[in-house]
């Protein structure tokens, strides 16, 4: 049987998880619908477009904006065309908008001190993720950073998770995966880890709790009611 008491470390997601990084998303696929003659998206829909990395969001963008299928052929060959132009707007605004959520900061000061290993396990492509997390001033805290593109298979395959069970050597037991996202939860349980799903982040529209995650919370500071002595 899982136990709290067992755990002794956490995989944190990144984008709805520790930093709200949708107003740079925004900049950066309206410039890039921009430079293709579609109107801009809102703030609403590219939130519920995030999550499966950002070949996939820009996808749903197009698709969107031109009415196209997301399988069609041709909004295929224009994704092709248009994600190096995405890939660049987003590179100019990284952390212009974007900012920490309420409690991480701190939170991750605790579990550090508490003795907690920490990694990131995102769909973010990794150019992106260390810079941002060095702008944050929290790159210190993880010893291991697996992005969308570190291995074959990216969230909800649970590879990135089994990949860090290895190479911590951990038994399944032992491991954490904290999220906003349903592929958070899908791919802890794909790795027989436990998880904790937060309600503030990007979930589709969804509940997180329809995913049944070990438990919920709704901010990040009380993820350490689970771990942390109180």
């Amino acid at each position: 049987m899982m136990q709290w008491s067992n755990i002794s470390a956490i995989a944190f997601d990144l984008d709805g998880t520790l930093i709200d990084s949708v107003p740079d998303l925004v900049v950066a696929t309206n410039a890039t619908l921009a430079q293709s003659q579609y109107p801009p998206v809102t703030d609403a829909l590219v939130r519920s477009w995030v999550g499966n990395g950002a070949k996939m969001l820009m996808q749903r963008a197009l698709s969107y904006s031109s009415s196209m299928a997301e399988d069609s052929p041709e909004l295929q060959a224009m994704l092709e065309q248009t994600m190096p132009q995405f890939l660049r707007n987003y590179g100019e605004n990284l952390q212009k908008h974007s900012r920490l959520y309420p409690g991480v900061l701190a939170t991750l000061q605790q579990l550090t001190e508490a003795g907690f290993k920490l990694a990131i396990v995102t769909n973010k492509p990794y150019r992106f993720t260390v810079p941002l997390l060095t702008a944050f001033g929290i790159d210190g805290f993880f010893s291991e950073v697996l992005a969308g593109d570190s291995l074959a298979k990216m969230k909800p395959d649970p590879m990135p998770l089994q990949h860090l069970l290895k190479q911590w050597k951990l038994e399944a037991s032992h491991l954490l995966m904290v999220g906003d996202s349903k592929n958070d939860i899908f791919a802890a349980k794909g790795a027989n880890v436990m998880s904790i799903g937060l309600t503030y982040g990007y979930n589709y529209g969804e509940d997180i709790g329809l995913s049944h995650p070990d438990a919920v919370c709704e901010h990040f500071a009380d993820i350490g009611q689970y771990l942390l002595p109180q």
